[in-house]
């Protein structure tokens, strides 16, 4: 067997994720510097994997996670509510008044339109959560005691401060003492890096924890930035999705480090708001790619690569080939980019519609 879950049964949880949940404001049809309202929602790369999974899918999942106690922190917490993982391994931590040793993260979001791509404008130094370190969460007990089947976080938490990379190693080394499963985003943001060591740190910084990883999901930029690995033979702007060099890239990744999966989500971004957009996975020495959704008419592309995670974990943990596994968490990321904010907004219902072809008929 190329990957084995743990039964449901004697674990409080299907998936625990790592990470930072940032207050997202979004300015809508505006711009960031123009608009006078904003929208909020609750995102970050490794809780938004967590929340599809309870929401979309009807799993449970928990976030370990750090606020301040204040009125922001509180508003995190009740977007949190609504969809639905588990609260229990939250820190709150005492506000200082201003935020000069504290704070919440915020994140702003320009979601683009035709030829004007997305930006994002984060706002999260010095965050509760970045200052988590070894020793403060008790591993054992969330993996042991409790059980989880399946532990998920990412490049975005890594690179939050110089003590990140060492939870992170903390609790994947737990959680593979108690036979939960690991998986790992790469999700490499410039903008986090850049002041720390750029793709040099980064690089450095994941392949210490590669050798932890079960499950590695990323894109052809995450291979290369956050790996080091060059892809040759391919097209820079992803004009094909049979991509020998990045299926080569995979291939080396494989060999180089015990990776059991491989996911890739593969998108060409003709515009902010038309992409191609695919997937594929390798495991067991096997390619599996998803349907190319051609011309996927874009509302709002933050949180799709979160989406695909969390519909191809849910094919695994649901003991579904990897061929439906890869075709469940396109259709998933396809569909959540239809929707605002980071988190999906759709049913399991209609993402198994999707993956059967349906069409955008009106439904009564």
């Amino acid at each position: 067997m190329i990957l084995s879950t743990k039964p449901k049964e004697g674990c409080r949880w299907d998936l625990v994720a790592l990470g930072e949940v940032m207050l997202r404001l979004d300015p809508g049809d505006k711009r960031i510097w123009t608009t006078r309202n904003f929208d909020v929602y609750e995102g970050g790369g490794e809780y938004n994997v967590a929340r599809s999974l309870k929401r979309c899918f009807g799993l449970e999942s928990a976030i370990v996670t750090a606020f301040v106690d204040n009125a922001v922190g509180r508003l995190v917490q009740d977007l949190i509510y609504q969809g639905g993982v588990d609260q229990s391994l939250i820190r709150w931590v005492p506000d200082d008044g201003v935020g000069r040793t504290v704070r919440n993260g915020l994140n702003f979001v320009d979601r683009g339109f035709g030829v004007r791509g997305a930006i994002g404008c984060s706002d999260r130094g010095h965050t509760a959560v970045s200052q988590l370190k070894p020793g403060e969460i008790d591993w054992e007990d969330i993996f042991a005691k409790q059980g989880a089947r399946w532990f998920h976080t990412g490049g975005i938490f890594c690179a939050l401060s110089d003590t990140t990379a060492d939870v992170t190693e903390e609790a994947m080394k737990a959680a593979k003492r108690h036979g939960v499963v690991v998986s790992y985003d790469l999700n490499y943001r410039e903008s986090l890096w850049k002041s720390i060591g750029g793709k040099a740190q980064a690089q450095k910084v994941n392949r210490r924890l590669a050798p932890f990883v079960d499950v590695l999901f990323g894109n052809e930029e995450d291979f290369t930035a956050a790996l080091g690995f060059e892809v040759h033979g391919m097209d820079k702007h992803m004009t094909q999705f049979e991509v020998d060099g990045f299926r080569q890239m995979i291939l080396h990744a494989t060999k180089e480090f015990p990776f059991k999966i491989v996911a890739a989500t593969l998108r060409k971004a003709k515009t902010a708001t038309k992409n191609d957009w695919g997937a594929l996975c390798y495991a067991g020495g096997d390619f599996y790619e998803a349907r190319t959704y051609e011309g996927l008419e874009i509302y709002d592309r933050i949180g799709s690569g979160d989406s695909f995670a969390s519909g191809f974990i849910y094919g695994l943990l649901a003991g579904q080939s990897f061929q439906w596994a890869v075709g469940c968490g396109a259709a998933h990321g396809a569909l959540a980019m239809t929707t605002p904010g980071d988190t999906s907004m759709v049913t399991l219902k209609e993402v198994l519609q999707v993956m059967e072809g349906a069409s955008g008929r009106i439904t009564r």
